[in-house]
């Protein structure tokens, strides 16, 4: 259940991603969150090749991606929740 999440999180919702360039809603649902939500951790998390950004500047660059690299319905959901917290 989990390895189809984990092998497709490369993949980008325009189709050039990897390993096997899915595309939009045929790329698994648990994968397009995951891509993001990894993004955005490596955006801000300090690496040995550069510091962590700020959660404004990580929101932008994802919002960016929205269409081509992420899908970009999760992309609005997820910076929803990051900017207001998740209501019960």
């Amino acid at each position: 259940k989990e390895l189809p999440i984990i092998l497709h999180h490369h993949e980008r919702f325009d189709g050039n991603g990897y390993p096997h360039k899915l595309k939009g809603d045929i790329i698994p649902y648990g994968a397009r969150i995951l891509a993001i939500a990894e993004a955005y951790d490596v955006m801000m998390s300090n690496t040995t090749y550069r510091n962590a950004g700020s959660a404004e500047d990580a929101l932008a660059e994802i919002k960016g991606g929205a269409g081509s690299q992420f899908d970009p319905h999760m992309v609005n959901a997820f910076i929803k929740v990051i900017r207001n917290g998740v209501k019960a």
